[in-house]
C-alpha cells in the first residue's frame, strides 16, 4: 500500500460503493455522493443496489460518507466513479464525472492525485478532464497533479466474479503515476493488475470489452430473428453450436444496462471525431436498439393468430431491471416492449420483485404491481431471468394468464420449449 494515502471516492453507486468498501477496510476513505439521500441510507447501513451485503458495510470500519465537498478537501487521492451514460441522440454525456472533476479541482493541492474508473473514449482523460482540472485549481498537469485510468468492471448482480476478483487494468500518466495507481489497486485486488502503457489504452480497453459483448449479441438477436421466419428454435441450434469447443455462448435478448448498451456510442463518437465511420460497431448497436419494437410485433402477431383480441388487451411483464437479480434499472430496454404496446392500445402490468418501486416511477413512469392478478391477462412476457421467475414454473406464470386464452412468451429461456407458446 503507498504510504501517506488520504482516499477519496467520489461517486458511490453499483461501482464506487464496492470500491469505498474495500479500501475502507484497511485506511481511511471519504466517500463523497451529491446524493443526499444515497449518503444518509450508506451511513445508516443499507445499500438498496444490493451489491455490498450490511455485514460488508460495516466491516469497512475506516469509510465515512459525505455529501459536501469540503469533506475531501484533506484528500490526496481522487478516484472518479460517476456514471457516463448517453444523452438523447445518443451521445456520450460526461456531465457528471466532469461536474465530478469539477468538485476535485476545487480542492486539488500540489502532488495530488486523480483517478478514473468511469467509463469513456480514448483520450476523454486527457482532453476533456485534465484542462477542467488544471484551469479551476491553477495547477500544472504531470508536475503539480498526476492522473490514473483505471477502468470498472462490475456486473451487476453478479456475486461470483466481484471487484477484487477481477483483474484490474491500471495506468497512470507518468511512470511513476503509473506505479503508483497500480500499487494502489494491488492492495486490495486479489486476481492481479494488468499495467497499461498509457490511459488512452487503459479507455481504449475498457470500451471495447463491452462494444465485443454488443456485436456478439447483436449477430446472435439477428440470427434468433431469421430462424423465427424459418420456424427453427434458436436455443435448439445454439446449444448444438455450442457443442463445438470455440464457439461462443451468447444469447439472444435485450441489451441494457449501464455498459454494453452505452460503450459503443463512446468509441464511435470517438471514431467520428477522427473522420471514421464505424460500420459493424453501429450496425450492431441498431440492431440491438430495436429488439424491443421485435418483440412487440411478434407478441401482437400470435396474439392476432390466436384470435386473442389486440386493443385493450391485458398484458403481464415479468421484469423490469436490464439484468436479473439485480435492481438496476439504468438502460432497461424491457421500456422498450411497453411503449410498442402502448401504441398497439394494450395495458400493461409490469411485475418484478427486484425493482424499486419509486425508481421505476420517476425513471421510466411505470407503476410497477406488487402481485399480477391470476387470470387477468392475454399474454405474459417473461422479460427477466430473476430466481423468482426460475423458482414459479411455466404452471405458475400461467396461472395469471386467461384460462379462455392467452399466450406465453419467454425471452429468456426460463422456461423449457414446451411450456411456452413462444421464445425468443
Amino acid at each position: 500500500m503507498p504510504g501517506g494515502v488520504r482516499l477519496a471516492v467520489v461517486g458511490l453507486g453499483y461501482v464506487g460503493l464496492p470500491l469505498a468498501v474495500e479500501f475502507g477496510k484497511t485506511m481511511d476513505v471519504v466517500g463523497f455522493d451529491i446524493n443526499g439521500s444515497r449518503v444518509k441510507e450508506l451511513s445508516a447501513g443499507n445499500d438498496f443496489t444490493l451489491e455490498v451485503s450490511d455485514e460488508l458495510l460495516a466491516e469497512a470500519t475506516g469509510l465515512r460518507f459525505t455529501e459536501h465537498p469540503e469533506d475531501i478537501e484533506h484528500c490526496n487521492v481522487y478516484i472518479v466513479t460517476t456514471p457516463t451514460p448517453i444523452d438523447a441522440a445518443k451521445q456520450p454525456d460526461l456531465t457528471p464525472v466532469l461536474s465530478a472533476t469539477e468538485s476535485i479541482a476545487k480542492v486539488l493541492a500540489p502532488g495530488d492525485t486523480v483517478i478514473y474508473e468511469s467509463t469513456v473514449y480514448p483520450g476523454a482523460t486527457e482532453e476533456q478532464c485534465v484542462p477542467v482540472l488544471e484551469e479551476i485549481s491553477r495547477l500544472k498537469f504531470n508536475k503539480d497533479f498526476f492522473v490514473g485510468y483505471s477502468p470498472e468492471r462490475i456486473n451487476p448482480g453478479d456475486k461470483e466474479h466481484r471487484l477484487t476478483t477481477i483483474v484490474k487494468v491500471t495506468s497512470g500518466s507518468t511512470p511513476e503515476t503509473a506505479d503508483f495507481v497500480d500499487e494502489l489497486y494491488s492492495s486490495i485486488i486479489t486476481a492481479g493488475t494488468h499495467r497499461a502503457s498509457s490511459i488512452r489504452v487503459a479507455e481504449a480497453a475498457k470500451v471495447i470489452e463491452n462494444t465485443q459483448r454488443d456485436v456478439n449479441i447483436a449477430l446472435i438477436n439477428e440470427l434468433a430473428i431469421l430462424f423465427n421466419r424459418l420456424d427453427i428454435d434458436t436455443e435448439e441450434v445454439l446449444k448444438a453450436a455450442g457443442s463445438k469447443w470455440n464457439f461462443l455462448g451468447f444469447r439472444p435478448g435485450l441489451v441494457g444496462g449501464h455498459c454494453i448498451g452505452v460503450d459503443p456510442y463512446y468509441l464511435t463518437h470517438k471514431a467520428q471525431a477522427v473522420g471514421y465511420h464505424p460500420e459493424i460497431i453501429l450496425a450492431g448497436r441498431r440492431l440491438n436498439d430495436s429488439m424491443g419494437s421485435y418483440i412487440a410485433a411478434q407478441l401482437v402477431k400470435r396474439m392476432t393468430k390466436e384470435r386473442i383480441p389486440v386493443r385493450n388487451a391485458r398484458v403481464l411483464m415479468l421484469g423490469l431491471t436490464f439484468k436479473e437479480n439485480t435492481p438496476d434499472l439504468r438502460n432497461s430496454h424491457v421500456v422498450d416492449i411497453l411503449d410498442e404496446l402502448a401504441e398497439y392500445e394494450i395495458d400493461v402490468d409490469v411485475h418484478d420483485p427486484w425493482a424499486r418501486a419509486e425508481e421505476a416511477k420517476l425513471h421510466y413512469g411505470v407503476d410497477l404491481v406488487a402481485a399480477p392478478e391470476e387470470g387477468a391477462y392475454s399474454a405474459v412476457i417473461v422479460a427477466v431471468a430473476h430466481q423468482e421467475f426460475v423458482e414459479m414454473g411455466a404452471q405458475r406464470i400461467r396461472a395469471f394468464g386467461n384460462p379462455d386464452g392467452h399466450v406465453l412468451y419467454d425471452l429468456k429461456y426460463v422456461l423449457d420449449k414446451s411450456e411456452t407458446d413462444m421464445r425468443l
